[in-house]
C-alpha cells in the first residue's frame, strides 16, 4: 500500500482499510458523508453531500475527476444514538464564539469536569442552526469561516472531545471537516488534505490516549485506535509503548 511522504516520518500511522462514514444534523441543511473512494456532489439543501479523503494519495483534485456512476453508493447516515448530549448552537453564538451551548448541553464547564465514562456511553452530537444570509449560497457548513472558527475555539478548550462524539452517526467525521484543511469539488465534495488529516489524527492519539487512561477507562489503547481507524488510520502499538515509557519517566511509576 503506498504511503505520503508524511506517513513514511510517521511509522506508527498507518493508512487502514477504506471506511464509510456519515455526519448528519436534524437542523443543519446539509449533511456530510466520509468515502476514500470518488463520489458525485449534489447540490442542493437537505441532501447527502460525499467527503472524500485519501490518506495514501495527492490533494490535487483534478486528480481524482471521475463521474463514473459505477463506483459504489455511499450508505445513508445512521441516525443520531438515542439519549446522546445534543449541542445546539445558531448565528449568535457562533458569531460571538460562545461555547455556552456546549457546557450547557453537556455539563462539561470546564476540561476537568468531564468524565469520559459517562460521556462515551451516551456521546455528543451537533445541531447546527446556521440562517445563510443568501439562501443560494451553495456553501457547505464546514465552507464557513465562522462556524468553523467556532470549532477550532472549542477544539482548543476540550481537545480530547473527538472520542466523545457520536460517531456512529458520523460526528466525527464532520467534527475533523471543520478543523482539518480541504478543499471543496462538485464531483467528490470535501477532500481532506491528506498530510493535515494524519498530524490531525496523531495529534489527538496524544491527547486522547494519556487522558483515558488518567480517568482509568478500561482498554484506552483500543478506544484511542478505533477513534484514529474511524478517521482511515491504523496506530501500531509502538506508539502507545513510546507514550507510557515518556509518561513514566515524567510521572514516575
Amino acid at each position: 500500500m503506498a504511503t505520503t511522504k508524511a506517513a513514511l516520518l510517521l511509522p506508527w500511522l498507518l493508512p487502514s482499510p477504506p471506511r464509510h462514514f456519515s455526519s448528519s444534523s436534524s437542523s443543519s441543511s446539509s449533511s456530510l458523508f466520509v468515502d476514500s473512494c470518488v463520489k458525485k456532489r449534489r447540490i442542493a439543501q437537505d441532501v447527502a453531500v460525499s467527503v472524500a479523503f485519501n490518506p495514501s494519495g495527492n490533494f490535487d483534485i483534478s486528480a481524482f475527476n471521475n463521474d463514473d456512476d459505477t463506483l459504489d453508493k455511499v450508505e445513508p447516515p445512521m441516525p443520531p444514538t438515542t439519549g446522546r448530549y445534543e449541542v445546539v448552537i445558531d448565528n449568535d453564538s457562533i458569531g460571538r464564539l460562545d461555547l455556552s451551548p456546549f457546557q450547557t448541553a453537556t455539563g462539561i464547564t470546564s476540561p476537568s469536569s468531564a468524565e469520559p465514562k459517562r460521556y462515551m456511553e451516551r456521546s455528543i452530537g451537533f445541531s447546527i442552526k446556521y440562517k445563510r444570509e443568501d439562501p443560494r449560497d451553495p456553501r457547505e457548513l464546514s465552507e464557513y469561516p465562522e462556524i468553523r472558527l467556532w470549532f477550532v475555539r472549542l477544539d482548543a478548550m476540550y481537545p480530547w472531545l473527538p472520542v466523545l462524539l457520536d460517531w456512529r452517526a458520523g460526528e466525527l467525521a464532520r467534527y475533523a471537516a471543520m478543523l482539518v484543511p480541504h478543499q471543496m469539488s462538485l464531483r467528490m465534495g470535501v477532500v481532506f488534505n491528506p498530510e493535515a488529516l494524519e498530524l490531525f489524527v496523531m495529534n489527538k492519539v496524544f491527547v486522547v490516549y494519556p487522558w483515558l487512561k488518567r480517568h482509568g477507562v478500561p482498554k484506552p489503547r483500543l478506544k484511542t485506535t478505533d477513534m484514529a481507524r474511524m478517521l482511515g488510520f491504523g496506530i501500531g502499538d509502538q506508539l502507545f509503548d513510546l507514550i507510557d515509557q515518556e509518561d513514566n519517566n515524567f510521572f514516575g511509576p
